[in-house]
């Protein structure tokens, strides 16, 4: 029997799974912390700094009590977290490296013929000597291997040096130890993932079982593309394959959606499946999003859930931008309301309100500015700057 699930249900299963149901101001420790990432799967990292780098506003927006500090300490002092791919880079539970292990040999035997057609023939040359550098001198910056003469192009023109870290990176020989402003050092893996991490082995069956479980689990219910999708450490096919072969133990859900009204199909863990809904509410407080956060990265079904269209329009030519450059959704209770346009100007201490944009039926109340404005001082004591600016304007429609 296919069980049903409300729009409602399906909007606070999910907030819950992905940890936007518990207290924001409850106080967390470094322990606390790597659980949170636990339950959430993984969390993104994007240099982007317009207000406050992802990984930060990721993990602030579901508990404001989070501490740099304790996060420095998970990743580069205790090594429970490393630095990985998901679908982009991610910071990633270090129990979770043997699966990604699988990753790397699939990494190596695709990322040579694809990087050779963007780098050229030959560009694998200097692997080996990169990497005897970082064994014999690591950890190092890719600046410190950087060639006088090469001009630096972004992403689409690393010089050599920097490709063959980034491979050795993608592949597991060498894992990132620390950043500095931002920048990756590398190191061997051997002198930064814990043995008992690293020496592990699961075999492929094991391997896509935990990624469909542990994707399910993060989810509430899916779709085996989503499932796929959720780590992209599988396939597609190997997502579909492991549905048909455990149908046993997973049941089918109806979720009504936003844009139709119709049910969509998908499936959650049998023994999970009356139970998904006894969740809490989520806080009534709005809260504001990374571009990048985990509930938005799966866009269409983000808008399935909750009607809420979103792109980031980082990469748009400014006069096509139908919002800004970046431009941060806003969360209340389990509904997404609008976007907001703001930058943190550190020489000025202020966080500075371009625009707000609600949604469709979102009326600007007084008590919902009020929330806002009561979140936008938070998110500034918590970015560094002493006050919210509201430039002219910000409220126009």
């Amino acid at each position: 029997m296919v069980k049903a699930i409300s729009n409602m249900d399906a909007r606070r299963i999910f907030l819950a799974r992905q940890g936007l149901s518990g207290p924001p101001g409850q106080a967390m420790d470094k322990a606390g912390l790597l659980a949170l990432i636990e339950k959430i799967g993984f969390v993104q990292v994007d240099s982007i700094r317009t207000v406050e780098r992802a990984h930060a506003l990721i993990l602030f927006s579901r508990n404001q009590t989070f501490r740099r500090q304790h996060l420095a300490a998970l990743l580069e002092k205790d090594r429970d977290l490393f630095e990985h791919w998901t679908h982009d880079a991610s910071l990633i539970p270090t129990r979770f490296y043997p699966y990604w292990k699988h990753r790397f040999a699939r990494e190596q035997k695709r990322l040579v013929e694809r990087w050779r057609k963007w780098q050229g023939e030959g560009f694998e040359a200097v692997f080996e000597e990169t990497y005897a550098a970082v064994r014999d001198n690591g950890p190092l910056f890719s600046r410190d291997l950087k060639e006088d003469d090469h001009v630096s192009g972004g992403w689409w023109n690393w010089h050599p040096a920097k490709t063959a870290l980034e491979y050795h990176w993608r592949t597991g020989r060498v894992a990132i130890c620390h950043r500095v402003n931002f920048q990756k050092a590398y190191d061997l893996s051997e002198r930064v993932i814990p043995d008992d991490h690293r020496l592990a082995e699961v075999d492929h069956d094991a391997f896509v079982d935990w990624a469909c479980r542990a994707a399910l689990e993060r989810l509430g219910f899916a779709t085996s593309g989503e499932i796929a999708a959720f780590f992209d450490i599988i396939t597609p096919l190997e997502a579909k394959t492991w549905v048909e072969a455990n149908r046993d133990q997973l049941s089918e859900v109806a979720l009504e959606t936003v844009e139709t009204g119709k049910p969509r199909l998908a499936f959650a863990l049998a023994e999970e499946v009356d139970t998904l809904a006894d969740v809490p509410d989520a806080p009534g407080r709005v809260r504001v999003l990374s571009p990048f956060d985990p509930l938005l990265r799966d866009r269409a079904r983000a808008e399935r859930l909750f009607g809420f269209s979103y792109r980031i329009e980082v990469f748009v030519p400014e006069p096509k931008r139908q919002y800004g450059y970046y431009v941060f959704p806003l969360l209340e209770g389990a509904r997404l309301i609008g976007r907001i346009d703001m930058k943190a100007d550190r020489k000025r201490g202020t966080l500075d309100v371009r625009k707000l944009w609600l949604e469709p039926g979102v009326r600007p109340a007084a008590g919902r500015l009020e929330k806002l404005d009561a979140e936008l001082q938070r998110l500034a004591r918590f970015t560094g700057v002493e006050r919210v600016d509201y430039l002219p304007g910000w409220r126009d429609r």
